[in-house]
């Protein structure tokens, strides 16, 4: 196999005369570290809207010495944890990566099954339920990561950590190695996919219970109040004893013991973070990242999930979004100087993007005078039920669903000899006449190529999988989204709110610093970095190499 090591001592050895300069190898052209942050739901507009409040060593840092992308988007149509994750280091869009949602519908039993659920492996060292996310067998293509190894003969490390099972395994893809964040102990595990159990690095770092310090501590405001005097009145979401939505807010159980409770609890706030970056800091020792004895580069993916908890529950426009994001702004701070310490920045390429970005409230849309609510999914498929049965005089024929999938019972239509377009298309024209439904798209018009004409149709195209999607795909209307609560909010549709993220880079040897305002999308990463590793891109990479910012 040949391998960056073969490849640079070849290189070296095809030197002019003794005299001439030593000609650079490729391994040292190359980084010795990738480090791939993802800030789960970040919308760009945060990004924005604050940076004047960041700090000096974070994401300040990253804008003023990086190449900046204010126009990136993941430019799929339903933005979920587990798509967006999916698409960065393969490159891929839905279609052919596999991931079509966080949960979908399986074709053949149409039972709920999760992204990255396998029930042949197990947590290590903790409790593993059946849809707990343990390998990446429903990701149908591979990753940067694994053409790195591939590369380099397995010699390159792959590591990734999450908050969330989703995303560290959709970020190790095949080869790597992911760690996540259990809820019931506030441990970091691997599963049994990976190893058969945890290096001593990682044995030893459990055994400090890290997560334990936290209990009794309180997450008060970092700015002084003028800072958030731009936030949403904190009014529109009513106090309720014992949750985060109002600053300070203490972290206990009600135990009064340090407990499941307890230790669930710190994903909303940025402790969950912080361990996550501990965890990470961690690994880079323990597997020595970055100083790779065989001189090939090491890949290191940290996504940090506490953001999207944190919207969902309170909006981007809350004071606590607010702080959160310049909490985190100061943890990649620390954590920028510790590299800096430990490999060295002039040898750190830097990626920063978001698995999604994130709509308001209802509440708060509507006090910018918006058209905006939660649409409850049950009731609108009981509905649409009910007109199928009146019109054909079957009952039943939507068989189940997954918003925005809707899978119908094609065997009734075949037994009650109907064609399947006339059952699409009259759901399809029910589901248009809702209130808060702006489009739908059907298996038929999927497979004869008719969804196309508009941006929108674009995203939807190439989010449908012909093996695990629906048979009817529908959008709500702009600031409506699916969901039957009443406060708190939920991102996945194909508008700009949703699709606008962050895209950094950074690393002063690869990367020209600046403020790029044309379009650029999160498949791009992927393919940018194989071109500064040398490698060939992941199997299904669209993405174009984003030359503009290479030096």
């Amino acid at each position: 196999m040949r391998t960056l090591v073969a490849t640079a001592s070849c290189l070296a050895l095809q030197t002019v005369n003794a005299a001439a300069p030593a000609t650079p190898t490729l391994a040292s052209t190359l980084p010795k570290l990738v480090v791939v942050l993802v800030v789960d739901g970040l919308p760009n507009e945060q990004v924005q809207r604050y940076r004047d409040q960041f700090g000096q060593g974070g994401l300040r840092r990253m804008l003023d010495q990086g190449a900046y992308f204010s126009n990136a988007h993941q430019a799929h149509g339903v933005t979920v944890t587990a798509v967006g994750h999916a698409a960065i280091l393969t490159g891929a869009y839905p279609y052919v990566h596999g991931i079509i949602g966080n949960n979908w519908i399986d074709p053949i039993t149409k039972k709920s099954v999760y992204c990255s659920e396998d029930t042949n492996y197990t947590y290590i060292g903790e409790e593993t339920k059946p849809s707990d996310g343990t390998s990446p067998a429903k990701l149908k293509v591979d990753t940067l990561g694994d053409e790195l190894r591939y590369a380099t003969g397995s010699k390159s490390k792959v590591i990734t950590v999450s908050g969330k099972d989703r995303g560290a395994i959709m970020l190790a893809g095949k080869t790597g190695t992911a760690y996540m964040y259990m809820d019931k102990t506030g441990d970091f595990a691997s599963s049994t996919y990976y190893m058969k159990q945890h290096p001593e690095w990682v044995t030893k770092y459990l055994a400090n219970k890290p997560q334990d310090r936290y209990y009794g501590k309180t997450w008060a405001p970092l700015l002084p109040p003028a800072a958030y005097d731009g936030d949403a009145d904190e009014d529109l979401s009513p106090a309720k004893a014992g949750s985060h939505n109002r600053l300070p807010y203490t972290y206990y159980s009600e135990s009064g013991e340090i407990d499941a409770g307890y230790y669930a609890s710190l994903r909303v706030g940025p402790y969950l973070d912080q361990l996550t970056l501990d965890f990470a800091r961690a690994a880079v020792e323990g597997e020595n990242l970055g100083r790779n004895p065989a001189g090939v580069p090491d890949i290191l993916g940290v996504s940090l999930s506490a953001h999207d908890y944190i919207n969902h529950a309170f909006g981007p426009e809350s004071k606590l979004s607010h702080d959160h994001l310049q909490r985190l702004d100061r943890m990649f701070a620390d954590f920028f100087n510790y590299l800096d310490k430990r490999v060295g920045m002039d040898n750190v390429l830097v990626v920063l993007t978001a698995d999604h970005g994130f709509p308001n409230t209802p509440e708060f849309a509507k006090t910018q005078k918006l058209d905006a609510a939660r649409l409850d999914g049950d009731k609108l498929m009981d509905a649409l039920n009910q007109h199928l049965e009146q019109k054909f005089g079957i009952g039943k024929l939507v068989q189940t669903w997954s918003l925005p999938n809707i899978h119908l019972n094609y065997g009734l239509v075949e037994q009650n000899k109907l064609k399947r377009e006339e059952v699409e298309t009259a759901a399809a024209r029910f589901l248009l006449a809702q209130n808060g439904i702006a489009d739908v798209f059907t298996r038929s018009q999927f497979e004869s190529g008719a969804v196309q004409g508009t941006h929108i149709a674009t995203l939807m195209r190439r989010a449908w999988n012909r093996d695990n999607s629906g048979d009817l795909v529908a959008i709500t209307k702009p600031f409506w989204y699916f969901g039957s609560g009443t406060s708190g909010t939920s991102h996945g549709s194909p508008y700009a709110y949703d699709t606008n993220v962050p895209l950094l880079i950074m690393g002063k040897r690869w990367v020209k610093p600046g403020y790029y305002g044309q379009y650029a999308e999160v498949v791009d990463i992927a393919p940018t970095l194989a071109n500064l590793l040398h490698v060939r891109p992941p199997a299904g990479a669209e993405g174009r190499v984003l030359t503009e910012t290479l030096r």
